[in-house]
C-alpha cells in the first residue's frame, strides 16, 4: 500500500477535479502490475495495474489506495474490471466519500466472491487526497493559506512592499504547493500592490490553476496582469453592469455575492468553488482578506515561510483579526510538520476547530 500511495503522488498535479490513487497487483510475493491515474477522463490506476499484469492477476492481491469505483462515468467502473481480471483480493486504504460509489465498490466485489479490506494507511490515503475528501464531504475546497512572513510576523512594509522577505528556495517551494491545488485566491489588494500574475513558473506542470480574486467593489485594474489569459474568477459584492462588463471583455468571469456588510460572502464563495469542483484551494492574500477567511471559519491549513530577518512593528502582519480580551479566545492550531527550505522556516500547521 505504501508503493500504491507513492504511485498516487504522480498524479498530485494532474488528477483534478478526480482523486489521486495508486494500485499495485500482487501475486505469490511479487509484484505483477502497477498503476496510478494521470488525469481526469484517462484510465483509473486499477485499470492501468491490471492491464500490466494482465494473466498474472487472476488470483493477486489488489492494493488500492481508494476504494474502487462502482459508477459509470468517463470511464467504466474498477469495481467490475477487478471482478473480471479475477483477482482473488483487494485491499482499499480507504473508503470512496463518492456518493455515487461510497461502500457500493467494495460491496459489488464481496458479491462477486472476493476477499476485501479497508482501512490499510487510511490516514496517508487522505492526506493525498485531502481536498476532494473535503469537496465530497463538506461541499467546499480543503483551503491553504500561504504566508511569507519575517520571524517577527511581518508580511510587508507599510507602504506595501513585500518583494522579497524569503529567499528563492522557499519561492520555488510555494510554486510547488501552488501547482499542487486546484484554484489560486487572492484580493483586491493584493492585486493593486503587487499586480501578480499567480501562475505556476517554478516548477513544471501540466496545467495553471484557476485564479480567483476576492473584489467587492470590482476595482481590479483592466491592465491587471492576473486578467492575462483568461479564465480569472472575480468574486464581487456590486451589481455593476458596466465594471462586470468590462472585466468580461477581458476574459474574467464575474459572481456577485454579497453579505450584509457589502463584502464578499466568503463562506458562500467556498460552497460555490465546491460546486464547481475546486478541491484544493491556495491562499496567497494580504492581512486584511487572510484575516477575514480565518474569522469566517474558511481556512484549514497555514502554509508558513519565516524567513530569519525582523522587520518592525510599523509594517503589515498576516492576519488581521478581532482584538482579544482574554487569551482563552485564541486560535489554537496544531503543527503538522516543520522544514527548513533554504534559509526560511517552513510550518504546516492546521487550525483546530472552534
Amino acid at each position: 500500500m505504501a508503493q500504491a500511495l507513492q504511485l498516487a503522488q504522480r498524479g498530485l498535479y494532474t488528477t483534478t477535479p478526480n482523486p489521486r490513487v495508486g494500485c499495485v497487483i500482487v501475486r505469490d510475493g511479487a509484484v505483477v502490475g502497477e498503476g496510478w491515474h494521470e488525469r481526469a477522463g484517462a484510465p483509473h490506476a486499477e485499470i492501468h495495474a491490471l492491464a500490466a499484469a494482465g494473466d498474472r492477476a487472476r488470483g493477486a492481491t489488489a492494493y488500492v489506495t481508494l476504494e474502487p469505483c462502482h459508477h459509470h462515468g468517463r470511464t467504466p467502473p474498477c469495481d467490475e474490471a477487478l471482478i473480471a481480471a479475477g483477482v482473488a483480493r483487494v485491499v482499499a486504504a480507504m473508503r470512496d466519500p463518492d456518493p455515487r460509489t461510497a461502500g457500493l465498490g467494495l460491496e459489488r466485489i464481496i458479491q462477486a466472491g472476493v476477499v476485501t479490506a479497508s482501512g490499510v494507511l487510511e490516514h496517508e490515503a487522505r492526506e493525498v487526497n485531502i481536498g476532494f475528501v473535503s469537496r465530497l464531504t463538506r461541499g467546499r475546497p480543503w483551503v491553504r493559506m500561504k504566508i511569507a512572513a519575517s520571524l517577527d510576523g511581518k508580511t510587508a512594509l507599510l507602504n506595501g512592499k513585500s518583494r522579497w522577505i524569503t529567499g528563492e528556495a522557499a519561492r520555488t517551494d510555494g510554486h510547488h504547493w501552488r501547482a499542487r491545488a486546484c484554484a489560486v485566491l487572492t484580493g483586491i489588494g493584493t492585486v493593486r500592490d503587487d499586480d501578480p500574475q499567480l501562475t505556476v513558473r517554478a516548477v513544471d506542470t501540466p496545467r495553471q490553476p484557476r485564479r480567483v480574486v476576492v473584489d467587492s467593489r470590482l476595482e481590479t485594474p483592466l491592465t491587471a496582469r492576473i486578467l492575462a489569459g483568461g479564465g480569472v474568477l472575480i468574486a464581487c459584492a456590486v451589481e455593476d453592469k458596466t465594471k462586470i462588463g468590462q472585466l468580461q471583455n477581458q476574459g474574467a468571469e464575474v459572481i456577485v455575492m454579497p453579505n450584509g456588510a457589502g463584502k464578499v460572502e466568503l463562506p458562500a464563495l467556498m460552497q460555490e468553488l465546491g460546486r464547481r469542483e475546486i478541491n484544493e484551494l491556495h491562499v496567497e492574500a494580504g492581512c486584511k482578506l487572510n484575516g477575514s477567511l480565518i474569522n469566517e471559519g474558511c481556512v484549514d491549513e497555514l502554509l508558513l515561510y519565516f524567513a530569519p530577518c525582523l522587520i518592525g512593528e510599523r509594517a503589515r502582519g498576516m492576519a488581521e483579526l478581532p482584538e482579544l480580551a482574554d487569551l482563552g479566545d485564541r486560535r489554537g492550531l496544531k503543527i503538522s510538520e516543520t522544514r527548513m527550505v533554504g534559509s526560511d522556516l517552513r510550518i504546516l500547521a492546521r487550525l483546530e476547530a472552534r
